[in-house]
């Protein structure tokens, strides 16, 4: 459960600590990869909370989102297409989603760990 987090915090120390630009045409590219990794990240975090983590789902979650999306806004840069805004839109629901499971399960261990409080 650490490892996600801790990635988390070493690449925001790194974006604050670095002077890195990312060009404006690749700013569709980034903002795809960010949702994505934020979808593994949640989507692991969810897994482990439910007792059904892998690594390998983990890792390949992880790279197949990024590669299929960065496969959209490519194509759709192409076409002329926002295609990029339907990786947007499917990580956005599948992200809100995951979040809401991982509320529920945190608000039922924190209910039942206070009831066998009350009750000792």
């Amino acid at each position: 459960m650490w490892l996600p987090f801790m990635g988390l915090v070493l690449g925001i120390i790194l974006g604050l600590l670095t002077e890195i630009r990312i060009p404006e045409e690749y700013s569709n590219y980034l903002s795809i990869a960010v949702l994505a990794a934020f979808d593994t990240l949640f989507g692991g975090i969810r897994a482990y909370l439910q007792n059904i983590y892998d690594e390998k789902v983990f890792v390949s979650g992880f790279f197949f989102n990024i590669i299929l999306a960065a496969s959209l806004a490519f194509l759709g840069v192409h076409l002329g297409v926002d295609l990029y805004l339907a990786a947007v839109f499917a990580f956005g629901v599948r992200l809100f989603q995951n979040i809401a499971v991982i509320r529920r399960i945190l608000l039922t261990k924190w209910s039942t760990n206070k009831e066998k409080i009350e009750k000792n």
